[in-house]
């Protein structure tokens, strides 16, 4: 797939999902960015924003097969990748896949179970294989995790182990819709019967593949690169910042750059495809100072300070990476 292809395809998706998620266009792009870079996705909003719905829309529009996880503070870890089970009728023990046997996993709630069970979760994200009583199984191809979550200021939440967070490419929030967005829901809802909005697929799993597969291709010029790792570098030297955005950060937001410009349909990068998402990635990576806490900085306040005091390079449309 060229990325002329890769671009016009983008455009198809995100017009299908969003006839069904009623959304800013520039959210939906970038779950999708997470998504085309290899990546995992962690939406955090209050309830009832459509967290789970753009999951299942993603999935359907990617022809990818689906499984939903409700975290609950009972959940076990072999309730997420699977246990043996004794069978009696041959004598042994057969292996009993979990829900994580798919191409995209739902993780509704992620920060409702304990860490313990959040982390059942991490050497799926990471090697994209569970291991269950020593023996390793392989996940299906694609596959990512979109993981939901509450606001960790609700009751009944715990926070996400910090090795966790690391492991997702993106967060973001949804947030609310407009007025005409919200009209749209009771649209909906006074005419379920016959308007039900259900997204089409219009790629398949070897689709979604080709992209993930364009999207490193991307030619990147060796002082774009500079200028990533300068911004990454600036997070850990800030002394509002106990923990920085890790070395893994730093080559996420590689990625999500380069996949941004393949859905542009570009086969360079460009300054903005890296400061579009520095945001989305950098943001959770960041643990403040419990001083800087007090004093109301706030991680974006980090991110932004890094931007501008970065020099962006002059690069020409194209050049050679």
């Amino acid at each position: 797939m060229d990325h002329d292809a890769a671009g016009r395809l983008s455009d198809r998706i995100l017009e299908g999902i969003g006839e069904v998620v009623i959304a800013d266009r520039s959210f939906l792009r970038t779950v999708l960015v997470g998504i085309v870079a290899r990546g995992h996705v962690l939406l955090e909003d209050v309830p009832g924003t459509g967290k789970t719905l753009t999951a299942r829309s993603y999935a359907r529009t990617l022809g990818l097969s689906f499984r939903r996880i409700q975290f609950t503070p009972d959940l076990l870890p072999a309730d997420i990748t699977g246990t043996n089970v004794y069978n009696e009728a041959t004598g042994a023990f057969e292996f009993s896949s979990g829900p994580v046997f798919t191409n995209v996993v739902l993780a509704d709630e992620i920060n409702r179970a304990p860490p313990k069970t959040q982390a059942a979760l991490l050497e799926a994200m990471a090697e994209k294989q569970v291991t269950v009583d020593g023996t390793t199984r392989d996940l299906p191809e694609p596959f990512f995790v979109i993981a939901t979550q509450n606001p960790i200021e609700e009751g009944g939440t715990f926070r996400l182990p910090e090795a966790q967070r690391d492991r997702f490419t993106i967060k973001r929030s949804i947030g609310y819709p407009d007025a005409d967005g919200e009209r749209e829901l009771l649209d909906r809802r006074a005419e379920r019967t016959d308007r039900d909005p259900v997204p089409e697929s219009v790629v398949d799993g070897e689709g979604v593949s080709e992209l993930q597969r364009t999207a490193e291709t991307v030619r990147v010029d060796p002082r774009l690169r500079d200028y990533i790792v300068s911004l990454g570098r600036k997070t850990r030297a800030d002394d509002r910042v106990e923990v920085g955005v890790s070395p893994r950060g730093v080559q996420r937001l590689f990625e999500a750059a380069r996949a941004n410009a393949a859905l542009s349909g570009r086969s360079y990068l460009v300054p903005d495809d890296i400061k579009t998402l520095v945001e989305a990635v950098f943001r959770h990576r960041i643990t403040l100072t419990a001083d800087a806490d007090v004093r109301g900085a706030s991680r974006s306040d980090v991110i932004e300070d890094a931007v501008s005091g970065t020099t962006v390079p002059a690069v020409d449309a194209g050049s050679e990476g």
